[in-house]
């Protein structure tokens, strides 16, 4: 038990280490390539890039929750017929853990992040546009009204895609497993490493009881 212990705080110590410095380059990514987009674009541009970014996020949690909410069992048959996907949507929800971790934790509050520094650059942009007839009144309702429309699309979207996720999650990860099949069948990029958890103990158990 003791020695169980000391092995969960060490995997957890090296995901958490792992997953800090991957966000932390992604964060400097995401950034960087949204400032270089904003750059020299207009106000319509700028909100169009905002959205973007705001539907990146609500797509990834979409995945990480579609990830906690499938269940294996309907791919064990797809895989003995080997159907490409499915052997790496099993492994996908053998690390929901780890992998909602990613799509909800990382890529959804970086998106989060850098959607509310890119609508304050767009904010900006708009007040310099109306500049000759802009009163402060004025540059604080557009303030108001544009962050409110991304915060609102960003909770409203996050709750259609968690809705979404839940009925449809087998779908879901079986297509974002097809993704990772043509990764390494084309690339030989091993996305999620085979791990064998509670739930394919269960499907064992089952299968000798009949």
């Amino acid at each position: 038990m003791h020695f169980m212990m000391k092995e969960l705080i060490r995997y957890s110590i090296r995901w958490s280490l792992g997953i800090a410095v991957i966000t932390f380059v992604l964060a400097a990514l995401f950034s960087i390539v949204s400032t270089v987009l904003l750059e020299g674009v207009g106000w319509a541009a700028g909100m169009m890039i905002v959205f973007v970014i705001v539907l990146i996020g609500i797509f990834f949690d979409m995945l990480g929750i579609a990830a906690t909410s499938a269940d294996e069992v309907p791919f064990h048959a797809m895989a003995s017929k080997r159907v490409s996907g499915a052997k790496h949507a099993i492994q996908i929800i053998r690390n929901a853990d780890r992998f909602s971790n990613f799509c909800n934790d990382v890529i959804g509050d970086i998106s989060g992040i850098i959607s509310g520094t890119a609508s304050a650059v767009v904010v900006v942009q708009l007040a310099v546009t109306f500049a000759d007839r802009q009163t402060s009144a004025l540059e604080f309702t557009i303030s108001i009204v544009f962050t409110s429309i991304v915060a609102a699309l960003t909770v409203g979207g996050k709750a259609f895609g968690k809705a979404f996720a839940i009925r449809f999650s087998t779908p879901i990860i079986f297509y974002v497993g097809k993704i990772f099949y043509f990764f390494e069948k084309r690339f030989n990029i091993v996305l999620m490493k085979e791990k064998k958890g509670k739930n394919h103990k269960k499907v064992s158990i089952s299968k000798k009881r009949k």
